[in-house]
């Protein structure tokens, strides 16, 4: 049996027994399937962790940075009190339909806002809006600019607030510091600003399964 049988497997195993999705969430992976979006949407065991975290924060504000079809907004959404409030942008407008329909069906429209257009023209006016601090910051979209997403996390976050960062092994890539690759070359500039940044303390762990060989960052804002 090679090896990624057995991460299936396991993942298939892990799943059942501790991160069994319902109705809502695999119609939200269906529609999205349907609508072409491409399939890189967390999986259940990683959509279960953001859960976990936000619940471990007592996240009552989260921000998301790239929502696809809306899959990981659920998981976390889910995570908030009924007062709770989650902001989530997406670049694609037809990426966005799809998850506000998602969010919808799931009965967290009250709670979550999509947010459409380039998160680097989102995340200004946002700001502008001064919110309260974001408990936890969830960013997954082009990942040539999440050092970018990251700076603005700082500034929308508070000391104790939770970064998580998705995909940052770049299929081992990450390590070779003669890439070329925009997005790897952003993954490593993230890397070293969690490494050197004063406000900022984390680590990252390599993941494999249904998904592949991956890997995740977690960056915590000190005071």
């Amino acid at each position: 049996m090679g090896d990624s049988q057995v991460w299936d497997d396991v993942e298939r195993y892990f799943t059942s027994r501790l991160a069994a999705d319902d109705e809502v969430l695999r119609a939200a992976l269906r529609d999205s399937d349907a609508a072409g979006l491409p399939p890189i949407a967390v999986t259940p065991t990683q959509g279960k962790l953001l859960q976990l975290l936000a619940q471990i924060q007592g996240a009552r504000t989260v921000l998301e940075i790239g929502t696809l079809g809306g899959y990981s907004t659920i998981w976390l959404a889910r995570a908030l009190p009924a007062d709770g409030r989650l902001i989530t942008l997406e670049y694609n407008p037809k990426h966005a339909e799809i998850a506000t329909r998602n969010i919808a069906r799931a009965d967290l429209d009250g709670i979550v806002e999509v947010r459409t257009g380039p998160a680097l023209d989102s995340l200004p006016h946002l700001a502008d809006e001064n919110p309260p601090p974001f408990d936890l910051v969830f960013i997954d979209a082009d990942k040539a600019n999440t050092p970018h997403y990251v700076e603005w996390a700082l500034r929308l976050s508070r000391s104790g607030s939770l970064i998580v960062i998705d995909n940052v092994v770049r299929r081992g890539d990450v390590s070779d510091p003669t890439t070329t690759d925009p997005d790897t070359l952003g993954t490593r500039a993230t890397i070293d600003l969690i490494a050197t940044h004063p406000r900022l303390t984390g680590t990252a762990l390599q993941t494999v399964g249904p998904k592949g060989y991956d890997g995740f960052a977690l960056a915590r804002v000190l005071g």
